[in-house]
């Protein structure tokens, strides 16, 4: 069975997509990913798409999503980035806090270097799980 990993952070917008993205593309259908928000917003931050875009990866058709007791329940790890104490928390469970910057409204060169250090911490994750 598939290790199962939801990224969350409050606007389902930017960094949990880049996460979720990043993951499911280095781990291969090895891993069951999902992303979520706390409170989501209306769109993927078109500047996360156009940072993904640049390493061949397509988020421009994904839409946010709130976050659901269920996926928490059902995850193996949830990564939090930024979404506070709205993640519920449940024993059993792997969470993770990813302190990274909100990319909201800063432009590509910014965008890029969170994308960079989420592909850097997804690698690692990556690296654990299917050890």
């Amino acid at each position: 069975m598939s290790p199962r990993v939801l990224f969350v952070c409050v606007h389902n917008a930017g960094r949990s997509q880049m996460g979720a993205a990043l993951l499911d593309h280095h781990a291969m259908g090895r891993v069951d990913v999902q992303s979520a928000g706390s409170a989501p917003g209306n769109e993927v931050n078109p500047v996360a798409v156009t940072a993904l875009a640049e390493w061949g990866i397509d988020i421009a058709g994904r839409s946010p999503r709130g976050l659901s007791i269920d996926e928490v329940k059902t995850s193996d790890v949830v990564i939090t980035m930024g979404c506070g104490d709205s993640c519920p928390v449940f024993s059993g469970k792997r969470y993770l806090d990813w302190e990274l910057p909100d990319p909201s409204g800063r432009d590509l060169g910014f965008v890029r270097s969170v994308r960079n250090e989420i592909d850097r911490r997804v690698r690692i994750l990556l690296s654990e799980l299917l050890d």
